[in-house]
């Protein structure tokens, strides 16, 4: 166990591949929504409003507590927040 060696960080938290892609597509989200909500330069009270969450929520959210969020939530943020997504699908590298 101590040679196993991980492709992604997501690799080495969960069982498998489908959990980690799940984790790193959830963290790409919540990256781009903690950026644009910084960038409102309000405080986390509006902010939560905008995104039509509770305040504990966005906080959640701004402390990166990933196992809080499904993609559902965060694609509702996402658009509360007047983001939208781009989905590009490829074969992963060998």
């Amino acid at each position: 166990m101590a040679n196993e060696r991980s492709t992604s960080v997501w690799d080495a938290l969960v069982d498998s591949p489908e959990e980690a892609e799940n984790l790193r597509i959830r963290s790409q989200l919540m990256r781009a929504i903690t950026r644009t909500v910084k960038s409102w330069d309000v405080a986390q009270k509006e902010a939560a409003q905008r995104l039509h969450v509770t305040q504990p929520r966005l906080n959640d959210l701004l402390k990166g507590k990933i196992d809080k969020f499904s993609l559902d939530a965060l694609v509702n943020m996402l658009a509360s927040a007047n983001l939208e997504i781009e989905v590009t699908v490829r074969l992963k590298a060998a």
